[in-house]
C-alpha cells in the first residue's frame, strides 16, 4: 500500500488548489485503489490565501463593500478570528488583476485603496492583528492607496490631497498622518525577494503582466524611486532595498513604511498553520506530491513548491511535482531536491486547449505516474 501527501498550489488560470487536490486524488485512486492519501491546503500568500486559512482556523467570512483597483464598487471578503482579534486579508480580493478585464489592466491607473477599506473595516471590528496576503495585484502604487484609506494624506505641490496611483506617485510633495493604529500589528505575507525599484524591482519584474508596456514600466520604476525619496524626507524611513519590498507593486514596502508591518514568508506561515512538520514526524509517506501551473527558476526561489521541497528533504521523502509547463532541466530540478517533475500539457496542442483540459490532463499524468509504482 502506498501513502501520499498532497501539497499542491493552484494551476493559475485553469485549476484552483482544491481542484488540483481532488484531481490528483482521483488520478492516484484510479491506479492504486487502496492508496492512503492526505491533503494539505496551501498557498504562498497570493491567490488562495484565504481558502488555506479557512482550513486551519476558526474564522468568519466578512463581506465588505469596497472598490476594485479602478475605484469601481464591489463587495469583497476577508476573514476574522474573534478569539484572537485577527483579520486575514487577501490583497487580490479588492486589488487583484483578476478583477479587471484585460483592456482595463494598467498599473499606472490602479490603486490598493479598496484593500485599505477592507483593513479599516477589520480594525473597526476590533482586529489587533492584520495579516495581508500579497500576490495577484493589479497595482504598482507602493500601498499608497491602502495608506490613504487608513489615515495618511498625500498632498501635491498645491497642497491638494490625492489618492496616488502608479502614475502620480511623483506628484506627492507632502505626507501627513491624521490617524494612528499603534495598537494594531500588521504582517505582510509573501514570498518574493524583490526590492522596491531597479531592474529586479516591482515594476521591471511584474508590471508587464499587469498590462504595462516598456515605456510605462520605466515610468513606474521612476515613480517608485520618487516615492522612496519623499518618504525618506517626510517620514525619515528607507525600506526600499529590503528584500521583499517590491512584492505586489510595492505593497510590502508601503505596509512596512506606513504601518511598520513585519514581513512573513507565506510558505512557512501556511505550512506552520497546517502543522506539516508534525504530520510528517508522526506519519510515514512514500511520496509528497506538489505542483503548480508553471515551474521555472522563480519556483525554486520562494514559491510554495520550494517550501514543500524543504519539508521533503527534512523528512527524507521524495517530492514529485506536476505542472502545466516546465522550464527547468532535469538536472536543475533534481539538484534543487525534486525527484521528478511531470509536465501535463500536450505539446502538439495550443495553450487554450491545455488550459481548458488541465483537469483531465493532470488526472491522466498522475495515473500514468502511479502505474509505474505498482
Amino acid at each position: 500500500m502506498k501513502r501520499f501527501l498532497l501539497i499542491p498550489d493552484k494551476f493559475k488560470g485553469s485549476l484552483s488548489a482544491s481542484v488540483v487536490i481532488s484531481t490528483i486524488h482521483s488520478g492516484i485512486k484510479k491506479v492504486i485503489s487502496n492508496a492512503e492519501i492526505e491533503n494539505i491546503w496551501a498557498a504562498d500568500g497570493g491567490d488562495g490565501f484565504l481558502e488555506a486559512i479557512q482550513k486551519y482556523d476558526a474564522v468568519s467570512t466578512i463581506k465588505t463593500p469596497t472598490v476594485n483597483p479602478l475605484g469601481q464598487k464591489i463587495v469583497a471578503p476577508y476573514l476574522f478570528e474573534e478569539n484572537t482579534k485577527t483579520a486575514y486579508i487577501e490583497l487580490a480580493k479588492a486589488s487583484g488583476i483578476v478583477l479587471l478585464k484585460e483592456p482595463e489592466r494598467n498599473p499606472l491607473k490602479t490603486s490598493t485603496f479598496g484593500t485599505g477599506i477592507q483593513i479599516k473595516h477589520a480594525i473597526e471590528l476590533g482586529a489587533k492583528h492584520v495579516f495581508i496576503g500579497l500576490g495577484g495585484s493589479a497595482t504598482n502604487d507602493g500601498a499608497c492607496g491602502i495608506a490613504s484609506a487608513l489615515g495618511y494624506s498625500f498632498l501635491n505641490k498645491n497642497g491638494s490631497e490625492i489618492v496616488p496611483t502608479g502614475e502620480d506617485l511623483n506628484q506627492i510633495e507632502q505626507i501627513k498622518r491624521t490617524k494612528t493604529f499603534d495598537d494594531v500589528k500588521f504582517y505582510a505575507v509573501n514570498d518574493v525577494s524583490n526590492p522596491l525599484y531597479g531592474i529586479e524591482g516591482a515594476a521591471y519584474v511584474y508590471a508587464q503582466q499587469k498590462g504595462a508596456n516598456a515605456t510605462e514600466i520605466a515610468l513606474l520604476d521612476t515613480n517608485l524611486r520618487t516615492l522612496d525619496k519623499i518618504v525618506q524626507k517626510e517620514l525619515d524611513k528607507s525600506y526600499a532595498l529590503i528584500p521583499g519590498s517590491g512584492a505586489a507593486g510595492g505593497t510590502a514596502y508601503g505596509l512596512k513604511t506606513f504601518f511598520d508591518a513585519q514581513f512573513l514568508s507565506g510558505i512557512d506561515f501556511i505550512l506552520r498553520k497546517a502543522k506539516v512538520s508534525k504530520l510528517l514526524q508522526n506519519n510515514t509517506f512514500d511520496y509528497i506530491i506538489t505542483g503548480e501551473g508553471k515551474i521555472d527558476s522563480q519556483t525554486l526561489n520562494g514559491k510554495l513548491i520550494s517550501g514543500v521541497v524543504e519539508e521533503g528533504k527534512k523528512h527524507k521523502i521524495p517530492v514529485v511535482a506536476f505542472c502545466g509547463k516546465l522550464e527547468l532541466s532535469k538536472k536543475e530540478y533534481q539538484q534543487f531536491g525534486i525527484s521528478e517533475i511531470i509536465e501535463i500539457r500536450q505539446p502538439n496542442q495550443n495553450q487554450k486547449y491545455n488550459m481548458d483540459n488541465a483537469s483531465k490532463l493532470l488526472e491522466q499524468s498522475v495515473s500514468e505516474f502511479c502505474s509505474h509504482l505498482i
